[in-house]
């Protein structure tokens, strides 16, 4: 495995600087944009999205509803046959289970920003991890938010959603913004390696499960020119994913990645010298 002061140089050598972190770029250029689009209202007076991640309005007419708010909202008892927010999850729904369920994770999400800094800075300083999360723990954390709501009639994780409280704060200026940031990043940085994100969120559980029937997939088509060098498991925020992709030919399994964990962040196609890895569709395995 190379070391971390040569990650991604044999990319970087082979496809030049700028096509090595392409997805990574456009990446950040999501989420800052989405960012931008929501400032631009109360900023400019230019209303092209209202609200927050967890529930919005496009145009002045579309509507969108993040899918765990929609869970806790169901469970709490706020939802009716007729409200926007059934469209509104159904809107969200739909289009992640086109372009992968986690891409909200990687794509979208503010707090990914502050995890990858802080993976960044850990690696950096060889800090090493103090504990081990199952990444199976988010899963119970999402069952737990929901039962939460169910008991209580409220949407009581939405207090304390770092996803919510940073994504507002940036919009409104709540001031409590920079302890929840402060928070996760030291989290990720001396708990656990990429800790809030794989494996405590249960937003991204709750997308992992949508993900796991979304069309847009990383393939390893190419994956007999593989030559082992790992970088691929080494910027992978979810790389208990990547192998059955990779290695399961001898034992029938295709080239797509087709696990829900699956950020569909790209940094495997953008650090692999020998262009293992694409983006593709679910079908033709």
């Amino acid at each position: 495995m190379a070391s971390y002061e040569r990650l991604g140089a044999d990319a970087i050598a082979v496809k030049g600087r700028l096509r090595a972190h392409k997805w990574l770029l456009l990446r950040r250029l999501s989420q800052v944009g989405i960012l931008v689009l929501f400032l631009l209202g109360p900023w400019a007076g230019l209303w092209i999205i209202k609200g927050n991640l967890s529930s919005s309005l496009l145009l002045d007419s579309v509507p969108m509803t993040e899918p765990l708010v929609f869970l806790q909202m169901l469970a709490a008892g706020f939802v009716t046959p007729a409200t926007t927010a059934i469209t509104g999850v159904l809107i969200v729904a739909g289009f992640y289970l086109l372009v992968g369920g986690r891409a909200y994770c990687s794509w979208v999400c503010p707090v990914n920003m502050i995890t990858d800094a802080a993976n960044w800075l850990r690696q950096k300083l060889g800090i090493k991890p103090t504990t081990r999360f199952s990444h199976h723990v988010r899963y119970w954390m999402l069952a737990m938010v929901v039962l939460v709501a169910l008991a209580s009639g409220s949407m009581a994780y939405e207090l304390i959603n770092p996803v919510s409280l940073i994504h507002r704060g940036v919009i409104f200026g709540v001031g409590m913004t920079w302890a929840v940031i402060l928070g996760v990043f030291l989290f990720d940085l001396f708990v656990t390696r990429r800790g809030w994100c794989s494996h405590v969120c249960p937003m991204g559980a709750a997308y992992g499960l949508i993900g796991k029937f979304s069309l847009l997939r990383v393939r390893a088509d190419r994956r007999e020119v593989c030559n082992d060098c790992m970088e691929c498991f080494v910027v992978c925020p979810e790389p208990q994913v990547i192998q059955p992709a990779l290695k399961g030919a001898e034992r029938g399994i295709g080239p797509v990645i087709v696990a829900g964990e699956c950020t569909n962040c790209g940094r495997c196609i953008d650090i692999c010298s020998k262009d293992v890895f694409n983006f593709g569709t679910r079908f033709f395995k």
